[in-house]
């Protein structure tokens, strides 16, 4: 299980480097997929200018002028995509003080182009942490007041260049008071007596096109498919949820359709999430009008789960529309309380307030306000478990000018943004904070202080994870839900299906199944491929459960086996695998361990490093491995995110920061510590839930999300009326809650390496020497690992962390105990260099936080399959969030915050009911009936369009237009498009693409003459790092080449964008004469109206075969607009 430490799109950039060694990773740059410029809003000329900043890029915006109607109306986006001006660019970096105030953030009043970094001050001892000042060998305690440390103030962060100005171009805008609105037109009267059945039909809008004419079908289709991926969906195949709300909807041969559409939304979020995407654009992802009831359950769909507009970006909404004739009595206004005000609760009150002013027309149907959504937190501060404590001193070096100098208490590390991690919208895409990428380049130092060797670390670490490989055997198997796909070459296309209806897919439920249970049974399924040494958790890859035999695996992991040892003999955990009760992970590791000594001369260093190892991974469930769950351990593998890992600069806790006061502040209410919950047990009847706080405040409430941590609940210090059903409770007493704390130590200079982002320490066993597996337990998590934190606090940093029963040790021992046992090891480790005492240090005790009793959650022993899933569940109107309650990514910072966007699905499902799919979802194929001949007549063209529907005309229409284009794109190709950004321009990536595969293949070949039998593959980090080291190698000549080559590339590149304008105009010219000619070629597809309302679009009168300014294959210069072929 990921660590919330570990907190979990490409590779992150290069580093820039930085004064004193240190590097930071601006949020965007020119080469991340995830920022479409062509999506951002455009920006008027303003008075009186205040300064947003994205990353160091300005915006000025104040008392702005919206854009003219015509212009937003036509106004097309590069790539096919409309123009927005419907939401405010909101990337901006996070800074400023803390504030003491009991009540919410405000925004800075004014900004300047010399913004100071503002300090903070040290806090004092609170239950969480303690706080000491040293000088030499004194130790003084500093008391902590933690009203210094509410909030701080997001204030826009001002520099002089970024890699993304390049991108952020201003353009024209709007302020946010000035927003408009969408631009959908008022509904027909609802139904009376059932305002909430009414709502905003996709044939009702008007669709703005989102379907690039010109951009290569593939790759449009392979953007949607990354864009899929990037949310966590399968672009191939249906979610369950969709499935459950499309089974009786939708046949097999419309579920592609139903995917495009799906991907092709997603897309527009992924290019750019600081725009949201509107329902106008949405409706654009169809390719026909047959297909736009598809497209508005997928927006829903993806709108109320979180899939889009979610986090720090203005949402557009309803509120304009107006009622006609039919206006209910105003009910009560609702309430919704929050309790906790960490990423899960944030979350789900920052999604809560984008749903309801996006749902505010339907709202307004049932005679409703949106609702107010209240956050009440305990601590004087936001975040929860990230925590980002400022230093005393606040002079930094290598790292912004504008970010704090902060030493992470709790969450830690963004364990990849790839993949559809959400924080990778908010942190890179939305409020463009800078951040470190992390690289596994640590050393080991042996309890003497001597480092390890190399050769020995990477046989017992083979050794450690085939012992963890073996132990896996019994895990528990889910049953993967089998689900509907869709046709993967017509997806991978870009095309959408042809044909009438075929068997719904609710028919197929039994083969589903069939295979779900064919599935199961498989023998391959994730399997421990290896370990994370930045997170402790298992690399999970596909394998079986046969395993060679120990010692012929120990043989090719270069071991010599024990004197008399039979190269047939097999390790048996099953007398504690299948002998206890409750069989733990770490009582069938440990059982693996003592079998191994039989067959292999381990030595005390073996053990010391097979037990750091162990210590990784209790640092990754926050527990002593004797306590995990043999079967479930790892129950969330296969979710994990891809990239690299990273650590935000200038503090995590500018994430939730940025949540709460983006795009307007959250009701955020501190110190309110909540001591009773009165909730309806029915939820649906309207019943008013309590919420009781200890200062005696009682708020009366609609609906509670309940977001503390899961240790609050095992304590029973929240009293519920009435008591949670024994279901609840099962999960409750059975997940179990660790700990794991930190000791921060903070220097006047580094003595370590700051190149090294950790080192780590192999930990004594109680009685030196020690071969047995026991007397490893106690010690071997207390300062094994330190994380080096100069490039991301801006100062000489250092935190020891402390797992497993050494976590325990560290909430009853004092801070002098402890920083003069780690100020010992690390004298012994650098005995070179002179080691002086911290001169400040920062000690957690998570365990006795009367706000969290713990770090995050594990599976116990005693825990069930499903546990996770069952304490998401609501109780009536009492409904749950939190790392604890979300099964796919528990222990986790991300995890935290996908459950606030799954407890806001369930308030918005439950005030507005189900999606709702229109009937029919996908309407048939409409063919033209030819009227019976006349004698002596020739039936006209016309005669036959006046008999159709308008949904006929449209559909005939469209297939005229494909074939137009067909023959267009066939005889001349794609219209050509503008110079694009520089490809080729970098040697060393030329370099990288000519010997990728030569250099994937030699270290194929070096690992497996290593380990003959190892399947592992060599990972991109491992094959960049080698090609980096063939560059540096390379002869003058091979360098020269490429350097060449690039130049060449460059030349290529303005010859393009000089020949542009020509190219364009010559095209255009053909275009209009190929389209000329196939009407002649078919004279009875159009009519005379219908061939004069084309060209009057395409804007040539006349049949002039030059492109107007209005036409579809022009560009007018200056403006901005990409004007699209119809």
């Amino acid at each position: 299980m990921v660590s919330w430490l570990t907190s979990p799109f490409k590779s992150a950039p290069k580093s820039q480097n930085l004064a004193g060694g240190g590097s930071f990773q601006p949020s965007l740059n020119q080469n991340d997929s995830v920022f479409d410029k062509n999506r951002q809003p455009s920006i008027a000329k303003a008075s009186k200018p205040s300064v947003v900043t994205a990353s160091n890029t300005q915006y000025n915006y104040s008392s702005v002028t919206a854009a003219p109607q015509t212009e937003r109306e036509q106004g097309l986006r590069g790539n096919g995509n409309v123009d927005r001006a419907d939401a405010t660019v909101i990337a901006m970096a996070i800074n400023g003080a803390w504030d003491d105030r009991p009540g919410a953030a405000t925004h800075a009043a004014e900004h300047s182009d010399e913004t100071s970094r503002m300090g903070s001050t040290p806090s004092k001892s609170s239950a969480p942490s303690s706080h000491t000042s040293m000088a030499a060998q004194s130790f003084v305690k500093v008391e902590a007041d933690d009203s210094a440390n509410l909030l701080h103030t997001v204030r826009p962060r001002v520099a002089t260049s970024s890699p993304l100005s390049s991108q952020l171009s201003p353009a024209r805008s709007v302020t946010p008071s000035d927003l408009g609105p969408p631009r959908i037109e008022e509904p027909a009267r609802p139904v009376k007596g059932s305002p909430q059945a009414k709502r905003l039909s996709f044939r009702e809008l008007r669709p703005r096109t989102s379907i690039p004419q010109n951009l290569a079908p593939t790759e449009f289709a392979q953007q949607s498919i990354h864009a899929a991926y990037s949310s966590r969906l399968n672009p191939f195949a249906l979610h369950e949820d969709e499935y459950r709300l499309l089974r009786t909807h939708i046949c097999h041969l419309h579920v592609t359709a139903y995917l495009n559409i799906r991907n092709r939304i997603l897309r527009l979020w992924v290019r750019n999430p600081l725009v949201a995407v509107t329902a106008e654009e949405a409706a654009g992802c169809a390719a026909s009008s047959r297909w736009l009831n598809l497209a508005e359950v997928a927006y829903e769909w993806l709108l109320r789960n979180g899939y889009i507009n979610f986090g720090c970006v203005e949402v557009p909404d309803t509120s304009h529309l107006k009622v006609r004739r039919y206006k209910p009595k105003r009910a009560r206004r609702k309430t919704i309380v929050v309790v906790g005000a960490g990423m899960a609760g944030l979350g789900c009150a920052r999604q809560l307030e984008a749903l309801f002013k996006q749902y505010q027309y339907r709202l307004s149907l049932a005679g409703e306000e949106p609702p107010q959504v209240i956050v009440l937190e305990g601590r004087n501060r936001i975040g929860g478990r990230v925590y980002s404590h400022p230093l005393k001193s606040q002079d930094s070096a290598g790292i912004p000018e504008q970010a704090r100098c902060t030493a992470e208490m709790g969450a830690h590390i963004i364990t990849g943004f790839d993949h559809g991690n959400p924080l990778n919208m908010i942190i890179r895409g939305q409020l463009a904070l800078h951040y470190h990428a992390l690289k596994d380049n640590s050393t080991l130092y042996d309890s003497n202080g001597q480092l390890v060797d190399k050769r020995q670390d990477l046989m017992v670490e083979k050794l450690y994870n085939d012992i963890l490989d073996r132990a896996s055997i019994y895990r528990h198997r889910a049953i993967l839900p089998a689900v509907v796909q869709g046709d993967k070459d017509l997806i991978e296309a870009g095309r959408d299906p042809h044909g009438d209806f075929d068997a719904m897919i609710i028919e197929s439920e039994s083969s589903r199944r069939e295979q779900s249970a064919r599935a199961g049974s498989d023998q391959l399924e994730n399997v421990p491929g290896g370990m994370d040494k930045l997170t402790g958790k298992a690399h999970m890859v596909t394998g079986s459960r046969r395993k060679a035999a120990p010692a012929l695996a120990a043989e090719a992991m270069g071991w010599h086996l024990a004197s008399n040892v039979l190269a047939s003999r097999d390790l048996n955990l099953d007398a504690v695998a299948r002998g206890m009760e409750h069989p733990t992970l770490g009582a069938a590791m440990d059982e693996a361990v003592k079998q191994y000594q039989f067959l292999l001369d381990l030595s005390p260093q073996d053990m010391r490093l097979i037990n750091w190892h162990y210590a990784n991974m209790e640092y990754a469930n926050a527990v002593n491995l004797g306590m995990l769950s043999l079967s479930g351990w790892d129950q969330d593998s296969g979710n994990e995110f891809e990239g690299e890992h990273a650590q935000v600069i200038g503090g995590y806790q500018q994430v939730p920061l940025g949540i709460q006061q983006h795009p307007s502040p959250l009701d955020l209410r501190v110190r309110k510590s909540v001591n009773r919950i009165t909730y309806d047990t029915n939820g649906r009847r309207g019943g008013i839930a309590r919420v009781q706080c200890e200062d005696g405040e009682a708020i009366d409430a609609d609906r509670i999300i309940l977001t503390t941590p899961l240790g609050i609940l095992k304590e029973e210090s929240l009293t519920f009326d009435p008591p949670l059903p024994r279901w609840k409770l099962g999960p409750i007493n059975r997940l179990g809650f660790g700990v794991l704390n930190k000791l921060i130590l903070v220097y006047d200079h580094p003595f370590w390496d700051v190149d090294q982002d950790m080192f780590g320490l192999l930990r004594q066993s109680d009685t030196p020497g020690s071969l047995d597996q026991e007397d490893y337990v106690r010690n071997r998590g207390k300062f094994y690992l330190f994380w080096n934190c100069i490039k991301t606090s801006g100062r000489p940093v250092l935190i020891a962390l402390m797992a497993g029963e050494a976590a325990i040790q560290a909430e009853c021992t004092s801070d002098a105990d402890l920083v003069t046992g780690v100020t010992k090891e690390l004298r012994r480790m650098f005995t070179d260099r002179q080691v002086p005492m911290p001169s400040e240090t920062i000690v957690t005790r998570w365990g006795t936080d009367r706000f969290a009793r713990g770090t995050y959650s594990y599976v116990g022993a005693t825990s069930l399959p499903g546990d996770y899933e069952v304490m998401a569940r609501p109780v009536g109107n009492l409904h749950f969030a939190g790392e604890a309650t979300c099964g796919t990514h528990p222990a986790t910072v991300h995890g935290a915050y996908i459950s606030g966007l799954r407890a806001a699905s369930e308030i918005i499902d439950e005030l507005l009911g189900p999606i709702e799919v229109p009937s029919p979802l996908v309407p048939a194929a409409i063919r033209l009936d030819s009227s019976p001949k006349v004698s002596g007549q020739k039936r006209k063209a016309e005669e036959e369009v006046v008999r159709e529907t308008a949904a006929a005309k449209a559909l005939r229409l469209d297939k005229i237009e494909q074939e137009i284009l067909v023959s267009i794109f066939g005889e001349i190709g794609p219209q050509p498009t503008k110079a694009g950004p520089k490809k080729g321009s970098n040697p060393f990536l030329l370099f990288s693409t000519d010997k990728w595969e030569e250099c994937k293949e030699r270290l194929c070949e070096s690992r497996h003459a290593a380990a003959p039998n190892s399947t592992v593959k060599a990972n991109k980090n491992e094959i960049r790092k080698a090609l980096g080291e063939m560059w540096r190698e390379a002869p003058p000549e091979t360098k020269e080449r490429y350097r060449e080559q690039t130049s060449n590339n460059k030349l290529a590149y303005s010859e393009n964008a000089a020949t542009f304008d020509a190219r364009l105009l010559s095209w255009n010219e053909r275009a209009i004469e190929i389209r000329r000619r196939w009407l002649e070629e078919h004279p009875d597809a159009l009519s005379a109206e219908e061939q004069q309302s084309m060209w009057t679009a395409l804007g040539v009168h006349d049949h002039d075969r030059r492109a107007k300014m209005k036409s579809g294959y022009a560009e007018r210069k200056g403006s901005g607009i990409k004007m699209e072929a119809v």
